[in-house]
């Protein structure tokens, strides 16, 4: 078990204020809840993320989309309450003293603002809790990074996973530095006004009794107005920009979820006594008792398409290939303490998507997880990818990510102690959290500066140390390390050994 650490103002961060008089919620859903309660001072449930741009931009400049689009999507607008009249439920409400200076706050990062300043810069942040009384994000507009300001925002896991607020970002963002630039699509002419704070459109009279409306933002229109006569522009602008997400909310889940109930619930049973019987993680220096600080990295932009050449030439794909430089990293890491045998395997929970494309714009968590066993023992990078390939192929057809979705929702529901057990039996399963986000494909603006990449840090649930996030944008990779200061002070090293075990691979890969 992790080592209690007190944070200050724990007691304030960690209890959520009643509703007030006259106000309203809606109910958290159960997975949400469970994620709520993850929040340890020693691990916070936070998702870090880093939109470096351009140029400089001012916070008045930055203000703009937030107020326009980020304030309009009402979960952004929400704290958490409980609800007294209804046994404590918690729920969303509005926060009735929402100021944008409050979430959105200036800092300028040291000279010389290369990237070793902004890592400091963004590791003061880690461990700072947010205050319930307000809605759960913050983003800091940082100055002086290399001629350019970087975004770096930080999101409670309880508004939203990775899917969901990739569509957030791109409802903040355009596809062209003026405007979204995706054209036209006709709408009936019932349209009427929804969401909260009002639309981002304007109509134009079409002729033949209708209405053409150009949607200045397809995905900010979805969020204020789920699932109505936009959905089908909206569809075809995520293909447009981000085909690696549909192609992830059209997968092979909701086959599974057709199936015979039957024999949808023996997959399940047995998912789920596999993974309680499965054995504990072995120890080694990459688990053990956390503390507060955290350290961050991330690797060099990687081209995706030289990735996939690799991928293909070796017999896997873009995944095969970083997640066995990944783990070869680990291997090279733990080389420092001694030869690791070579029937070492070390798990990482992976999140799996299931979220449905007609969901898309609902904000909250819909995915599952599955323990994917690291051959980090295997030396010869060849034959560690051919074994990931192998027990990849074995977990795809696994119904592991339905049942742990299932327990997640069940946490929520019980009592606090109980959900802690869980979390505990969750926490000797891995060694890793390891996650996958594909984002847009193209160059996206903000406030009129190009992003000139992105990255993310994944929160490690199950007091793990190590978290890995993989981000694809505008035709590049990049992956996040994430870890705990105590345990791996110097995640520097890992993505140094990331880099050598993909330049291994690359060189196995031209002599085929």
């Amino acid at each position: 078990m992790a080592r209690k650490t007190k944070h200050p103002h724990e007691r304030r961060y960690r209890q959520p204020q009643p509703l007030r008089r006259g106000e309203q919620g809606t109910p958290l859903t159960a997975v949400d809840i469970a994620w709520l309660r993850m929040d340890d001072a020693t691990n916070l449930m936070h998702i870090h993320g880093v939109l470096p741009l351009a140029g400089e931009i001012t916070w008045e400049q930055a203000a703009k989309p937030f107020s326009e689009r980020l304030a309009k999507i009402r979960r952004f607008g929400q704290r958490v309450a409980r609800d007294e009249s209804k046994f404590g439920e918690l729920v969303w409400t509005d926060d009735a003293h929402f100021d944008l200076r409050r979430h959105l706050v200036e800092e300028r990062i040291p000279e010389p603002g290369d990237d070793a300043a902004l890592a400091a810069t963004i590791e003061k942040h880690l461990s700072q809790a947010f205050d319930r009384a307000h809605p759960l994000w913050q983003f800091h507009l940082l100055h002086g990074h290399q001629g350019g300001t970087v975004l770096f925002g930080r999101v409670h896991h309880a508004i939203g996973d990775g899917v969901a607020l990739m569509l957030v970002i791109l409802a903040m963002t355009d596809l062209t530095r003026h405007g979204a630039g995706v054209g036209h699509v006709d709408l009936p002419r019932h349209n009427e006004h929804h969401g909260h704070g009002g639309r981002h459109s304007h109509e134009v009279h079409h002729g033949h009794g209708g209405h053409r409306t150009e949607i200045v933002n397809p995905f900010l229109e979805l969020m204020l107005r789920p699932a109505d006569e936009s959905f089908g522009a909206v569809k075809k602008a995520l293909e447009k920009v981000m085909p690696e997400t549909l192609r992830l909310m059209l997968a092979p889940v909701e086959a599974f979820e057709r199936v015979n109930p039957l024999l949808r619930s023996l997959g399940s049973a047995g998912a789920l006594a596999s993974l309680l019987a499965s054995a504990s993680e072995p120890a080694t220096p990459l688990r053990g008792d956390l503390g507060v600080r955290k350290r961050v990295a991330w690797t060099a932009r990687l081209d995706l398409d030289e990735v996939r050449t690799v991928g293909k030439q070796l017999g896997g794909t873009i995944n095969d290939v970083l997640n066995t430089a990944m783990a070869g990293a680990l291997r090279r890491y733990l080389l420092q303490f001694g030869t690791p045998p070579p029937s070492l395997g070390l798990r990482a929970a992976m999140p799996v998507n299931l979220r449905p494309l007609a969901e898309m714009a609902e904000m909250g968590n819909r995915f599952g997880l599955m323990f994917l066993k690291m051959p980090v023992g295997i030396a010869d990078p060849l034959a560690r990818l051919e074994e990931f390939r192998r027990r990849s192929a074995a977990l795809k057809r696994s119904a592991e990510p339905l049942v742990v979705f299932s327990l997640l929702q069940a946490a929520g529901y019980l009592p606090q102690f109980i959900h802690s057990i869980m979390l505990a039996i969750f926490g000797t399963k891995a060694t890793a959290v390891f996650t996958n986000v594909p984002g847009p494909k193209q160059t996206v603006y903000f406030a009129g500066q190009a992003l000139t990449d992105l990255y993310f840090w994944v929160p490690q649930a199950g007091h793990l140390g190590l978290g890995v996030s993989i981000l694809s944008y505008n035709g590049g990779v990049r992956m996040g390390v994430g870890t705990d200061a105590g345990l791996i002070p110097d995640p520097d090293r890992i993505v140094d050994g990331f880099h050598a075990e993909f330049e291994a691979l690359s060189k196995a890969a031209s002599r085929r």
